[in-house]
């Protein structure tokens, strides 16, 4: 449930709710809106009748929240929540765009991606030192060293870097290096990852599992915001259909969905969702129409030699040409995209 103060609350107030909560074995979650301030409270709700909380000063009304995800919810805060990275911000009124290759190979590829990315005008650039895979035959990335050459890129252009954690095991290993960790797919329900991020305070990327279904994707944003980190953002990856001749099916609907059941920030990958590199910039604009706060694109500078996903990669050129597509519709939407730097 949460307990919606009066505007003119003041935090004598704020805390004699709070104290009263949590003394009857609520946990507590507090958003301070613009106009009012929101406690979250979780626990047993059969104990509210006893602790007439709408009688207490500065307490407005106590509204239940009926969605299993409750620190997710709109109804917990109203307004977006805008994920700070350095000094940009996702979420808010600009576009961004997270782009680089599948996995890490080598320091001339990776800085390559980085430079021609950033002369797009890509704010955080992406790419795999863990790489995990179907086969365990297929290339794994190249782990510590790969972060490493990660962290020379953000230090020759300034691009932040986004990349996925695989296990708790090596956790600490990539928030060293990481400013956005990402958890993919397969481990969007690795319920014991999720709680471990949570305590890292680095934002964390979470992708839709293949076969999730929307509220299954919130529910482990739950464990995330619920472990104290609500830098949480979503990415819309495609789902698993009966089509094969994509990859996935881009699911946008999720987007324009996600928007009004929850305040986190939405972005969309269309190069995993669709699997062939000539199909991304469609899909890329129309993810933007709908209403999506970034993309996460990959690119490489020679696809047909990628180890991983060369056939979804867009070369640097294409890149560029999809950014001036995606400004122009940003622009439409009354969106912005930081300007070339």
């Amino acid at each position: 449930m949460i307990v919606v103060m009066n505007h003119d609350a003041n935090e004598k107030d704020i805390e004699s709710v709070i104290r009263k909560l949590e003394k009857s074995g609520f946990q507590i979650h507090l958003s301070r809106g613009v106009e009012r301030t929101i406690i979250g409270a979780i626990g047993d709700k059969t104990r509210l009748g006893s602790l007439a909380l709408e009688a207490m000063p500065g307490v407005e009304k106590v509204v239940p929240i009926l969605a299993p995800f409750k620190l997710a919810s709109r109804n917990f805060k109203e307004q977006d929540t805008v994920v700070t990275v350095g000094d940009i911000q996702i979420g808010g009124q600009a576009v961004h765009v997270m782009a680089g290759p599948c996995a890490v190979e080598s320091r001339e590829q990776l800085m390559e991606a980085a430079f021609r990315v950033k002369e797009a005008g890509a704010t955080v650039l992406r790419g795999g030192a863990f790489k995990p895979r179907t086969s365990p035959y297929s290339f794994q990335g190249l782990e510590e060293k790969g972060l490493e050459m990660l962290a020379e890129a953000r230090e020759a252009t300034g691009l932040y870097i986004v990349t996925e954690v695989m296990d708790s095991k090596t956790l600490s290993l990539v928030t060293q290096y990481a400013d956005i960790l990402q958890i993919g797919a397969r481990n969007m329900q690795n319920f014991f990852l999720l709680r471990d991020a949570a305590t890292t305070g680095k934002p964390v990327l979470l992708k839709r599992g293949p076969s999730a279904t929307i509220e299954e994707w919130l529910m482990a944003a739950e464990y995330i915001i619920s472990g104290g980190n609500q830098q949480v953002i979503l990415c819309e990856r495609g789902i698993r259909s009966f089509d094969p001749y994509t990859r996935n099916t881009l699911d946008l609907t999720a987007v324009p969905v996600l928007k009004y059941l929850t305040h986190l920030p939405v972005i969309v990958d269309p190069s995993h969702a669709i699997g062939k590199w000539r199909f991304v910039p469609p899909m890329a604009r129309a993810a933007v129409a709908a209403g999506a706060d970034g993309l996460l694109v990959e690119v490489h500078p020679n696809p047909s030699e990628a180890l991983c996903d060369g056939p979804q990669s867009l070369t640097p050129e294409n890149f560029r040409i999809l950014m001036e597509e995606v400004r122009q519709v940003s622009k439409i939407m009354n969106r912005t995209m930081p300007d070339v730097r």
